[in-house]
Parts: C-alpha cells; structure tokens; sequence
C-alpha cells in the first residue's frame, strides 16, 4: 500500500473517531446539562419550586448528606415518621409546599404529587406513566411484574395470576401453618424459664415469613429457598449505598466494594434459582412426585399451558425473575407489616384485649383457618391502620419517556414523578388533625368510607398494576397475628428505640425489642 492510501486512510479514521467523539460528547452534554436545563426552565415557568439544577449529580449530594443526618435519629411513635423515612423529600416538600416541589434525581427533575386526584389518574394510566427505565436497582433485585410494562406485563400477569386465586391460597395454609408454629416454639423457649423475656422480634419476624416464602414457593426446595432470602435481604442493603449513583450509565462497573458484591451476589442468586427450578424439571421427568400447590409449580404449569396454546411464554430467566420478585415482596411485605403491628399493639394494649377476644372468639386455641380470618373485623381494621402508618412502599416512582398531560397541564417527556405514599398517609387534610395517631376505628367501615372516597390509601399500589400478592400477604398476615395473639400478649421493652428506615421496605432501623408474656 503506497504513502498516499496510507495517508487517506489514516484520515477517515481520524475523521470517524472525532466524529464519535463531537457525537459522544453531545448526548452527554445534552443529558447532563441541556436537557435538565430545559426542564428546569418549563417547571419554573409553571410555578414549580425545587434547588437549582447541578450537573450531573442534581440533589444527589444533599439527599444523601439530610438522609445521613437524619438515620441516627429516634422519633417519638406517634411522630411524623416522614420525616425520619423520606427525610429529604420531606425537606423538600417542608421547604417548597406539598403543591408544586420537585428535586433533582441526576439530571432528571421529579415532582412530588400529593393530590389524590393527581396521584389516581398517574396510577390508573399505566401506559403513560410509567417505571421509570433504566431502573437498574429494581431490576436486579427482582424485576418481574415489578419493571415490565406493555404487552409483556399483561402476559405475566395473566399468567401468574393463578397462583393467588382463593383455593391455591387455601393450600398454601399448612406450610404457612408449619413457618408460625415453629417461630411461636423459639418464643416459648424464650419465656419458658420465668413466662416472660425480652425478646427482638424483628429477626424471627423476617425468618418466619423468609420460610413461608421458601415453602409457598419452592415446597420440597425450601432450604434452598432460604439462601434466595438471605440473598436478596444483602441486596436490598447494598441497594441503599448504591442508590445516589444507579441513575450514573455503567455505575454496575464502578470498581467500588458494594458494586463488585451487588454483582457476586446476583449471580449467586440466578445460579440458585436455576438449580431449583433445574432440579423440578428432572423430578418431573423421572415420574417423581411434585409441587403443583407451590408458586414455581403453579406458574411452570401456566407457562406451559400458554406454550402450547399461543407458542409464547416465558423465558427461564423470566421465570427466575418472578419467583425473585414473589420472594423479595412477599417476605418483605409480611415481615414489616406483623412487626410494625406488634410494636402498635404493645403501645396500645386496649386494641391488643380486644384484637386477642377476637381470636379466642373466633377459634378459641384451635389453629386459625381460611374462612375464620375473614370475620375477624377487629384485627382488620388494625393491619389496615398499621398499613397506613407504615405501608411497605413508602414512595413510589413513575415517569414519562414521552410528552403527556397530568391533570390541566401537559409536562414533556424526561419528567419524573414521586407519589410519597408515607406523606399521602400522614396528610392532616386527609386523615384529620390525628393523621400520626393509631386509630383503627377509621376503618370501622371500611376503606371506602375512611378515605371519604378519595384515592389516598395505597399500601399495596393502586390502579391496574395493584400489588398482586396482597391477599396472600394479608392472609399470611391474619393468620400469623391470629397465633401470636392465642399464645402471648406483649408490650414494647423500655429499650425499644423507633426509628422506622426505608431500607427498599420501610423497617425497624434498631429492631423491635419487646417483651413477651406467655399466656
């Protein structure tokens, strides 16, 4: 090749490694700075309020500088525990008004939606408020249900939709059954020696519905199930150090120690869960005896069936994604709502009695079964209240990839919304001047009635993507606090520090220390 064709060549590739670069660089400064500014610009000019946009990081450096500022703090248990769960969108909202605020996630602004009616048309416009995507936490932690949109949710949907009809909950009550006892045993051993004991019921709380889980879904397989568990209990904390920079293009590569254990972690858990899943379809062809009743068999069943019937179903590592998402919420959802319910009933001992006359009433010591849970009103109205002070999901997250209208204004695409569930339970113009009290009787009536109507009650989301699971999850719910309430009554220890934390979920930050009197 002679000089001349060398020195041409030498100047496309010049030419095409700047043109990579001026195009490279302009998407970034364009995401990073001119779109954010442009964004900012519109939601100025509309009466939104929030912090000057930074580049790049937004409000990331004070969202985590208030949250850090805030976690080693204790509140009172009736206090505003918004403000120790959302410190900084409670700062934000305080500092702004509940009617216009947003801050800066990266370079996207979001705003926090706090009108009901606002906040119903969001939920029930799944199409156009959307996941926000990337969303990099959610989708490694579970994924499933939880990020997919469109067509393939509708087809996930509908094909796990089985596994929560009536009668497959009814058979998922003896390995229920069997997780409760075992954890009521570990108690009573506690008690034996004086009747009473101090005991952190926060830990077995967690096991117990880590092990209904892994029995629910996995059947025979439930010791394995358990390391799926304690798995996704590290992620959800390593979740929490990794959040200010998961909205950062390949902050999975970042060479930090909680990123390179993120990703140990998740493959650790696909490797389990296919060896479960594995092992099932080797049982089923040798002849042996399976699970049809347990999630994995439910939905391997329903999976096939579409296969044969349409040619589509899903993917093993959807499947694998579902059972995460199944396992993640379902334990996670149980766990928090029967702890933060036994913190309640030991600081209000009246709704304990009656809750515990209930029980007795209903089954005397005889196990609690499906049908009798359903006319336990007392303890109803009791989880509702205690999902209102402390739902699982203390905010949720929508955005628009494209332009579209929230109620009389249209909003371009790039904007995310906030829908702080904890706030919208705690606002006084809702719930009245006791919003932060433990009030049960609210609910005497029913949902409908103590909300007046109004969309402002979500512990399980809302609109047609409302939590699957929450029937198990109160069922599960019922039951367990049926056993607990034939077998002990309790009041919170003197060393009971409240400190509720999102750590995913909204949890115990320093445990549930509570004394336990067997009965």
């Amino acid at each position: 090749m002679d000089a001349k064709a060398i020195s041409l060549l030498s100047s496309i590739a010049i030419s095409v490694v700047i043109l990579v670069i001026v195009t490279v660089t302009k998407k970034v400064v364009n995401k990073v700075w001119l779109k954010p500014k442009q964004l900012e610009k519109f939601l100025k000019a509309q009466g939104f309020k929030g912090n000057p946009y930074r580049i790049l990081l937004g409000d990331m450096g004070d969202y985590v500088r208030v949250t850090k500022a805030e976690q080693p703090k204790e509140i009172k248990l009736c206090g505003d525990v918004s403000q120790h769960a959302l410190p900084y969108i409670h700062y934000i909202v305080k500092k702004y008004g509940k009617a216009n605020s947003y801050m800066w996630w990266g370079p996207e602004p979001r705003l926090n939606i706090l009108d009901p009616e606002l906040i119903k048309e969001i939920m029930s416009k799944s199409n156009v408020f959307r996941k926000p995507y990337p969303n990099p936490i959610g989708e490694i932690i579970t994924g499933g249900l939880l990020t997919a949109e469109d067509e393939k949710w509708t087809r996930h949907r509908k094909l796990i939709s089985p596994a929560f009809h009536v009668d497959k909950l009814k058979n998922m009550l003896p390995a229920m059954h069997l997780s409760f006892q075992e954890m009521l045993k570990k108690w009573e051993e506690l008690v034996s020696a004086t009747g009473s004991a101090e005991v952190d019921v926060w830990p077995y709380l967690e096991d117990m519905s880590g092990d209904v889980i892994s029995r629910t879904a996995f059947g025979s397989n439930h010791e394995e199930g358990r390391k799926i568990f304690l798995l996704q209990k590290e992620q959800a904390h390593l979740a929490i150090h990794l959040a200010w920079v998961s909205f950062i293009p390949g902050w999975r590569y970042i060479p930090t120690k909680a990123c390179r254990r993120m990703n140990e972690v998740c493959t650790e858990l696909q490797v389990s869960i296919k060896s479960i899943i594995r092992k099932r379809e080797l049982a089923k062809q040798r002849g042996e005896a399976n699970n049809d009743d347990d999630l994995l068999g439910i939905l391997t069943e329903s999976n096939s069936k579409e296969i044969e019937e349409r040619g589509i179903g899903m993917s093993i590592q959807e499947v694998i994604d579902e059972c995460k998402l199944f396992y993640f919420a379902g334990s996670e959802t149980t766990s928090n709502l029967l702890v933060w319910t036994m913190v309640l009933l030991s600081a209000h001992k009246e709704w304990q009695t009656s809750a515990r006359e209930e029980v007795l009433k209903a089954f005397g010591s005889k196990k609690p079964d499906y049908d009798g849970i359903n006319y336990l009103k007392t303890v109803s109205m009791i989880l509702q209240e205690v999902l209102r002070l402390y739902p699982p999901a203390a905010m949720l997250i929508r955005a628009i990839p494209k332009e579209a209208q929230l109620g009389n204004m249209n909003f371009p695409g790039g904007i995310g919304f906030v829908l702080p569930i904890l706030l919208l339970h705690y606002d006084t113009d809702i719930w009245g001047s006791n919003a932060h009290e433990f009030k049960p009787e609210r609910f005497s009536q029913g949902i409908f009635s103590a909300t007046k109507g109004r969309f402002s009650y979500m512990p399980f989301g809302g609109g047609p993507r409302i939590c699957i699971g929450q029937n198990f999850a109160m069922v599960e719910a019922k039951m367990a606090l049926a056993m607990i309430l034939q077998q002990f009554s309790f009041e919170l220890s003197p060393s009971y520090a409240h400190a509720p934390f999102q750590i995913i979920t909204l949890q115990p930050q320093h445990g549930a220390k509570i004394i336990l009197h067997k009965l």
